[in-house]
This record gives structure tokens, C-alpha cells and sequence, in this order.
């Protein structure tokens, strides 16, 4: 099982709140930041709304995974937090795994790898001209 970074500073969340961009989807919140440091750092929160401690450890571990498997993809220093939901208990962690993966790519944390070749060639077309 490898390791990541984690964020436990209450000031490391603050910052984030405030001043990171952020991405919403019914099971998944994601807010993520520019970081000096050369490797991504993560924390995830779960509130008690998620419900009973069974419940949010569960919602924790799912998006731990889902994280773990996108990690090698993430160049860079980032400061991630992930926010658990109420429905985040009610999807696996490859299900989760695809929402974090839109969203981090929404954010720029990951690079988008399709690039429409059309698109480009169309463009260099009309620079031509």
C-alpha cells in the first residue's frame, strides 16, 4: 500500500478554503491549490451530516483509494482536500475514482491527455494563411 503526503494543519485546510478553486459533485467536493512543494499533499474531511463513525471512516477509506490510484498521474506540488458527502458512501471507489478524476482535471491537476488532433491541424491551417 503506498504512502502520500497528507495535509493535518488546520491553517493548510483554511488556506485552501479560501483561497483554492474548487469543484462540487453530489458525492465528492474537491478543492485544490498551487503548492511550493514538489510533491501533491492530500487531506479529506467528512463531517458528521456523512453520519455514524462507521459510515465516515467508510467514506475516508473510499476516497483514500480512489486518490491512491490517480497519484502517480498528479505533477507537481498541489495541496488537495477532498470533502465526503452524504451519497460518497454510496459508491465504490472506482465510481469515485472517475468523479475525482473529472474534477482534478477541471482544476488543472491533471493534465487532460486528449488532445484533438483535428482541432490542431485546423489551426495551424488558418495560422498558414
Amino acid at each position: 500500500m503506498a504512502r502520500f503526503a497528507v495535509l493535518n494543519r488546520n491553517g493548510d485546510f483554511r488556506a485552501l478554503y479560501h483561497r483554492g478553486k474548487s469543484q462540487v459533485h453530489p458525492a465528492l467536493v474537491t478543492y485544490a491549490r498551487k503548492s511550493r512543494t514538489g510533491f501533491p499533499r492530500a487531506g479529506i474531511t467528512t463531517g458528521k451530516k456523512v453520519g455514524c463513525a462507521v459510515r465516515r471512516n467508510r467514506c475516508r477509506r473510499i476516497i483514500r483509494e480512489a486518490y491512491r490510484a490517480l497519484l502517480p498521474r498528479i505533477e507537481g506540488g498541489w495541496d488537495l482536500v477532498f470533502v465526503a458527502r452524504a451519497r460518497t458512501g454510496e459508491f465504490k471507489s472506482t465510481k469515485l475514482q472517475k468523479i475525482m478524476e473529472a474534477q482534478l482535471k477541471a482544476l488543472g491537476v491533471i493534465p487532460s491527455s486528449k488532445v484533438s488532433h483535428v482541432a490542431e491541424g485546423k489551426k495551424s491551417e488558418t495560422m498558414k494563411r
